[in-house]
């Protein structure tokens, strides 16, 4: 049971999973202080608003605290960005330029007198009649 076990877990993409969270779960926290200590005072500067996590409006007595929401999606935001522009395009680009096919051979080639395209295994050109070999 153990050696199954042992194996499931050594295989490549559980590995490369565990990977994957470990640098997101890293890549989140330097974005979300990214935004609480950089973005956002910025912002701040811009509207008058030193911090974001103590905007709240009330109704009926009720106290509603959107500014730490306010933080978190720009935090979204940004990992969102970050790993559409730096994982999703490469990788799009690198599986679009693995199924492209290669250029199919040449049926047509020109005629050495007049240019013009002629099939390949044409003896003669059919527009100025000289003969031409074929290759």
């Amino acid at each position: 049971m153990t050696k199954g076990f042992r194996q499931f877990l050594l295989r490549g993409n559980v590995v490369d999973m565990a990977v994957g969270i470990v640098i997101g779960a890293a890549f989140g926290s330097v974005v979300t202080g990214f935004v609480k200590d950089l973005l956002t005072p910025l912002i701040a500067a811009i509207v008058k608003q030193p911090d974001f996590s103590a905007l709240t409006f009330t109704v009926n007595g009720s106290k509603f605290e959107y500014g730490n929401f306010v933080n978190a999606l720009l935090s979204f935001v940004i990992i969102a960005a970050a790993v559409y522009f730096f994982v999703v395009v490469p990788v799009n680009a690198l599986v679009a330029r693995s199924r492209r096919e290669p250029p199919a051979d040449p049926t047509t080639r020109k005629c050495p007198e007049c240019l013009s395209e002629i099939p390949i295994a044409a003896r003669r050109c059919a527009f100025c009649t000289q003969v031409s070999s074929a290759p």
